[in-house]
């Protein structure tokens, strides 16, 4: 008899979830981990670390911008990094405890190394080999690279390195112009470094809608942060404690150098799945190194399942959780459930940015004939006595049924005000309806239903 029910390789937020929604399900569950610490990428050199960054630069921002205006007079607060750094750390650590405490409780037990899969149903880990029913791979992503790019950690970064830099920078070269380039990007703009951002593509958040890219890239730009757009990064030359970036512009073939203190590579990433044995199993991938499952999260061999980075989709933390869920569902023998048309996206940067559903282009693209109803922040009375006026919601409705397809948001609290779209999404609801719920005032969440109701006769206050 198996040891185990379930085996969840990986704790991430697709795997802690997963083997957390398992024990509820009353199967037995353990989840491998390497690391010292549980959580993943995410809480451990990620979502989280990153975030207090973002929310510890804003507040020096906010000082040294807004509190003047206010009538809250005195000296600006000076950068304390190395106390910075250990108020992340915290963070951290807070949350990885969280989610060990949470293994406890649910009489989960971690092992302890990194697992291959050497036969369905046994996992190795370093000398020992565990038998269970299923097992489900929650591995991960790991950031990828450009040709002509060696990553150091020190001077040529990942968002890895990028998070425990010994000192703030006077200049740093972001490489791509995705979300957490611009994240960690703001981050040290706001803390005093001359940021530039080079970009292949002609436009910034590749993927999203053009609306927001434009207002997106206009605003950064007035914090401080450069652009080089259709730049082409064809290598990276490392000097003592500097580095040179040298790029091509696709426009007109030409080459150039920037010479920085630290260089960002925010590339994007890859599925990590290395060690695990697949290729041995005969586990189909991708071409481009993804899991392939079926609808039910599975593999092409029975008892292994596949979530998160790992496998097809936006590589979002979310994302994982709900497959995590849901495949503890279905080996649970009940029904797994993602909507896939309704998984938010959100950058967290100041404005942040948010959006969920198709965009415009989809919309042409697809033949639908759709709806716009916009509104800027600059009429909502919250975001005008907060300094966050910057900004809009734009809802994108059928323009026949007037159901909601899409919401694109810029602008204050965006991460938060999604989740009434979502939520309003997954329900089948029309603009009509989201114009129809009174909102509390004053609130930034009145922005959305004076979009709504500008899918209709029209915003009451513009």
């Amino acid at each position: 008899m198996a040891a185990y029910d379930v085996i969840v390789i990986g704790s991430g937020p697709g795997g802690y979830v997963s083997a957390i929604r398992c024990a509820q399900l009353g199967l037995k569950t353990a989840c491998v981990e390497g690391r010292e610490t549980l959580g993943g990428t995410c809480l451990n050199i990620g979502c989280i670390p990153s975030k207090a960054l973002l929310h510890a630069s804003h507040m020096l921002h906010e000082a040294e911008h807004n509190f003047a205006k206010m009538g809250l007079n005195g000296k600006s607060p000076s950068v304390d990094w190395k106390q910075m750094q250990a108020y992340k750390t915290e963070t951290i650590r807070s949350n990885t405890n969280g989610v060990e405490f949470l293994f406890k409780k649910n009489k989960i037990d971690w092992i302890k190394g990194w697992g291959q899969i050497i036969t369905p149903g046994k996992v190795r880990v370093d000398d020992t080999v565990h038998e269970t029913k299923n097992i489900i791979i929650a591995s991960g992503s790991v950031p990828s690279s450009l040709p002509g790019i060696e990553v150091d950690e020190k001077i040529v970064v990942t968002s890895t390195g990028a998070l425990t830099l010994p000192k703030i920078p006077k200049k740093m070269v972001v490489i791509g112009a995705g979300v957490i380039g611009l994240e960690l990007g703001s981050v040290y703009a706001r803390l005093g470094s001359e940021v530039t951002v080079v970009e292949y593509l002609d436009a910034i958040t590749p993927g999203m809608d053009a609306e927001v890219q434009k207002t997106f890239q206009r605003i950064l730009k007035k914090q401080g942060l450069k652009f080089v757009m259709g730049a082409a990064v064809q290598s990276v030359d490392k000097l003592k404690t500097k580095a040179k970036v040298n790029y091509k512009l696709r426009k007109d073939e030409s080459y150039h150098q920037i010479e920085t203190d630290v260089v960002l590579v925010a590339t994007g990433r890859k599925p990590f799945t290395e060690g695990l044995g697949l290729k041995e199993l005969g586990v189909k991938m991708s071409d481009r190194g993804q899991i392939k499952t079926d609808e039910r999260w599975q593999t092409n061999i029975s008892g292994i399942f596949a979530i998160g980075d790992a496998i097809d989709g936006p590589m979002l933390a979310h994302k994982a959780e709900d497959e995590g869920m849901a495949t503890a569902d279905v080996i649970a023998r009940k029904h797994g459930h993602v909507n896939y048309n309704v998984i938010p996206g959100v950058i967290y940067t100041s404005p942040e940015v948010a959006n969920v559903g198709v965009t415009e282009d989809e919309l042409k693209q697809q033949g639908i004939a759709y709806k716009i109803g916009k509104f800027m922040f600059m009429g909502n009375g919250r975001a005008k006595a907060n300094f966050a006026a910057d900004g809009f919601v734009k809802l994108l409705a059928d323009a026949k049924t007037d159901r909601l397809l899409g919401a694109h948001i810029i602008g204050p609290s965006a991460g938060d005000l999604i989740h009434e779209i979502c939520v309003a999404m997954e329900f089948g609801a029309t603009a009509e309806d989201l114009a129809l719920t009174c909102h509390a005032h004053p609130t930034y969440s009145e922005a959305i239903r004076e979009a709504a109701l500008a899918c209709g006769l029209g915003a009451i206050h513009s």
